[in-house]
């Protein structure tokens, strides 16, 4: 029901943690699974936040507002509990955290609201005056992208968009963002974070980045994220069961929107083999049938 994502709306579960300071770049790049010591004027970066173990605590779309202050888009429900960690790494750092989210205000665009404002590649960014536009991935073919502009500043001239129809197209571009429910529950891979640009394996060290790297490099990669549709609903965190050993979960709910068409729709994180047959429930062993799609972008061979 592609038809009807189109138009702008407000994107109050988002928050904002900005880092200004002439080492706001260096300090992100020795925490974060991305390159932020290349980033340029033109581009913004998908990257995670992850423990020594390699799981993501976070994860964010970043992006210079201007040359010594990076902006980190964010689940608002964690944002306090990552930004005091961040915190306690900066050091010496000539950089200082805030919580900025009183001081914009975040969008989301769709259809042709989008196509007509930004270019179609994931994590280009665009200026426009005081407005910062970035691409996303998109849903069912439909572009997406994220704006974000001074607080009080009106919106976009287009369409009005429902929330939820958002949230849902959210879960069809396979992009998940990480939420309180599944925080230290995945390394990137598990949610493919290395095939949508969110891990670069060429920039020096981070927080967990041996254990994200030999996942990679070793061909250890055993779960990954999948689309899912189910008749009954479906939360971020909830386990999934599959039929050939219904006593231990074979996944987790990563992300989950109704769909508008009826039923639930969700971004998977599963083990590979149990995403190739069987019956995938969830809750429980006799919970409700998920029916398992690929993901809607290709994905990067194991090394």
């Amino acid at each position: 029901m592609t038809s009807v994502l189109n138009g702008v709306t407000p994107l109050p579960h988002l928050g904002v943690v900005a880092v200004a300071g002439e080492d706001a770049a260096s300090f992100l790049q020795g925490q974060l699974t991305n390159d932020f010591a290349l980033l340029g004027p033109g581009q913004a970066r998908l990257a995670a936040y992850c423990t020594a173990k390699g799981r993501m605590q976070a994860s964010f779309i970043g992006f210079k507002r201007s040359p010594t202050e990076i902006l980190l888009v964010m689940s608002r429900d964690i944002l306090p509990a990552t930004l005091k960690r961040l915190s306690m790494f900066v050091l010496r750092a000539k950089a200082k955290l805030r919580d900025a989210s009183a001081e914009f205000e975040l969008r989301g665009l769709a259809g042709e609201a989008a196509r007509t404002l930004v270019a179609h590649s994931p994590w280009e960014l665009v200026q426009q005056g005081s407005a910062a536009l970035v691409a996303l991935y998109p849903a069912d073919g439909q572009p997406r992208a994220l704006w974000l502009t001074p607080a009080g500043e009106a919106a976009p001239s287009t369409g009005v968009l429902d929330p939820a129809l958002w949230a849902w197209s959210e879960v069809r571009s396979g992009v998940a963002t990480v939420t309180a429910p599944i925080v230290e529950a995945f390394v990137p891979q598990m949610l493919n974070y290395e095939s949508i640009g969110g891990v670069n394996f060429k920039k020096g060290c981070y927080p967990g980045q041996e254990v994200v790297a030999r996942s990679q490099f070793r061909g250890t990669l055993k779960r990954r994220a999948y689309l899912a549709h189910a008749e009954e609903k479906l939360v971020a965190g909830q386990e999934l069961f599959h039929d050939s050993d219904p006593s231990q979960p074979c996944g987790l709910v990563a992300q989950a929107a109704a769909a508008p068409t009826g039923g639930w729709d969700a971004i998977v994180s599963l083990q590979t083999i149990a995403a190739e047959s069987g019956r995938v429930s969830a809750g429980a062993a006799q919970g409700p049938a998920l029916r398992i799609s690929p993901p809607p972008y290709p994905l990067l061979a194991d090394i």
